[in-house]
């Protein structure tokens, strides 16, 4: 049975063309070889809305009857997880992790929830039974025991997911600069049992606390590659020795250039990677050594600024190495102008300190000496202050000689490396000490904005191991997520790739300002930071509607998509992947 259509055109006497419509539902059948038709009846004087319906029903579509009842049964966020199991799809991470299986599944639903809703692993078991990824990963309802044996499980994969990143990110092929960045950070502990857990330097500004440290192996642009956790009070020296260790004997990456910060990257370590052969290395000189090459005589000296803001130079100390003088103006600003706020503020501090011992209601060497450390060590400002102290006398004078000399040296940094100029002239190397901001933009996804590593409320040692790695990993996966949406988010998406004036801080492109003014896209949409985009496609849910026919016990369950708004359409878009109805 089906409905055909015949259209029939006339014009009348008037001139005027019409079109007469016949519906016909008809009966085909084979009879002998041949095809016979019959026509059944004439459904021309039907509306057309119920010749549609009959006809679209005889090509075998179901309808709702219009006396069925429609209801929401479950209605579950999906837009965020599903954008960001399409990255994660998209860069193979599934595959990376390991083969597939139920510990496999929770090493990525803990990943993925990690970049849409970081909170504890009992928090996230909640939030599974609430959100598809714990439906369709069939991850929902999983008990604690799981979850532990699947961290369990992705930290014995670790040494592996790495190599495949250092081969996908660092090797010559994708890395034609050899380089690779390390740096370490640091995060407060929970708890009084966990065996990494020291009093170190804190980064966070927990003095009070039990710490962690975790160093961080980058490609370049930032890209994580590599995460190693360390005691609490572990040394910068240190960490980077075990850097430099898995570069070589796990990665088997024997010639590279190892970009530090100051406090990493000593003379010892420096020797020690001269013994090796075959490791470069790119770092800044501290302070000191500054002032020794800026000593009389010396080859850091301020007409060496006068044309430019950089300048190359070599010292006996530094045999075969390069010495790239820098001079910063603006930095040199910004310190004079702290230093004189930390000169005052001491000066400020001390002032009732003088004003007891004048008054002698303090009084004694030993007293007054107490007091004005506490005192004049809160801003490190002693090295600056002449202090004579007596039994009833204090003087403090400021050392202006010394302020001065340190005040010339306002803004200048010296980057060692040992690269050939051939290979990276002198620019490259600013820029390239430069790129270490990039790991300090990836700390600051995994512990403030995004990924929220700290606290750590782990205990033992494997399992707080596996917890920083799920926070690279997902900081792996954060950091494309940003760069595939900078068209939605006030990221910019035209940085200066070559500068005129490496040594001048970074600035924004006109394009990136423009947006940030106008708080709107290409499409006039509303920009958001990355978190209120994976907020805003959250409200793209899945809700299951159910179809009850009256009279009847039939029951039709329906799982549908709310409809995506531009933003979220965009976003996929942005992906190359269409919006699923499921993941997995």
């Amino acid at each position: 049975m089906h409905v055909t259509n015949h259209r029939r055109h006339y014009v009348g006497k008037d001139g005027v063309a019409r079109v007469y419509v016949t519906h016909l539902l008809r009966r085909s059948w084979r009879e002998n070889g041949k095809v016979r038709n019959e026509t059944v009846a004439n459904l021309s004087h039907l509306p057309e809305q119920l010749i549609e319906l009959i006809s679209r029903s005889l090509q075998g579509e179901a309808f709702v009857p219009a006396s069925a009842r429609a209801t929401v049964t479950r209605s579950l966020p999906h837009g965020d997880v599903a954008a960001v199991w399409a990255q994660a799809k998209a860069l193979a991470l599934p595959g990376l992790l390991g083969p597939p299986g139920r510990s496999r599944d929770l090493a990525l639903g803990l990943i993925i929830s990690r970049v849409c809703r970081p909170a504890s692993k009992l928090s996230t078991l909640s939030w599974w039974d609430d959100s598809t990824l714990g439906v369709d990963l069939g991850i929902a309802g999983a008990s604690t025991d799981e979850v532990y044996a699947a961290m369990d499980w992705l930290r014995s994969r670790q040494d592996a997911i790495e190599a495949a990143l250092a081969r996908r990110h660092l090797a010559p092929a994708a890395n034609p600069s050899r380089m690779a960045l390390f740096d370490l950070s640091s995060s407060w502990m929970t708890g009084r049992h966990c065996p990494l857990a020291a009093r170190g330097y804190s980064r966070d500004g927990k003095k009070h606390l039990p710490q962690i440290e975790y160093g961080l192996l980058t490609a370049p642009a930032g890209i994580p590659v590599a995460v190693r956790v360390f005691p609490g009070n572990t040394g910068d020296p240190t960490a980077f020795t075990e850097a430099v260790t898995m570069v070589r004997e796990r990665f088997r990456l024997k010639r590279m250039v190892m970009v530090g910060d100051r406090g990493m990257i000593t003379n010892a370590r420096v020797e020690a990677l001269k013994e090796l052969g075959g490791m470069g290395w790119l770092t800044c000189l501290r302070a000191p050594a500054i002032a020794k090459l800026a000593a009389d005589h010396g080859p850091l000296q301020m007409t060496l600024f006068d044309q430019a803001d950089l300048a190359e130079i070599t010292h006996p100390d530094y045999p075969g190495e390069r010495l790239i003088a820098c001079r910063n103006p603006l930095l040199a600003t910004q310190r004079a102008r702290t230093r004189q706020d930390l000169l005052a503020a001491t000066e400020t501090k001390l002032a009732p300190v003088l004003a007891a011992v004048t008054a002698g209601r303090l009084h004694g060497a030993a007293p007054i000496a107490r007091r004005v450390q506490r005192v004049i060590g809160a801003h490190r400002m002693a090295k600056h202050f002449d202090v004579a102290i007596t039994e009833d006398t204090l003087t403090i004078t400021r050392k202006h000689d010394q302020i001065q000399a340190e005040a010339a040296l306002d803004g200048i940094y010296v980057i060692r490396t040992i690269v050939a100029a051939a290979e990276l002239g002198s620019t490259e190397v600013v820029i390239a000490y430069k790129d270490l901001a990039t790991v300090e933009r990836d700390f600051k996804i995994m512990k403030a904005d995004d990924l929220d590593l700290r606290p750590v409320r782990h205990w033992t040692e494997e399992r707080v191991r596996a917890h920083v790695l799920i926070c690279m990993l997902a900081t792996y996966l954060t950091w494309h997520l940003r760069r595939a949406w900078a068209p939605l988010t006030y990221t910019d998406e035209h940085p200066t790739s070559t500068r005129q004036n490496p040594v001048a801080p970074a600035r924004r492109s006109p394009a990136a300002d423009q947006k940030a003014a106008d708080k709107t896209d290409t499409d006039n949409q509303p920009l958001h930071d990355f978190g209120g985009l994976l907020t805003h496609l959250a409200t793209l849910t899945r809700n299951d509607l159910c179809y009850h026919i009256n009279g009847t016990d039939d029951a039709t369950t329906v799982p549908t998509l709310t409809q995506p708004t531009p933003t979220q359409r965009k976003a996929f878009d942005l992906l190359n992947a269409p919006i699923p109805l499921t993941i997995g």
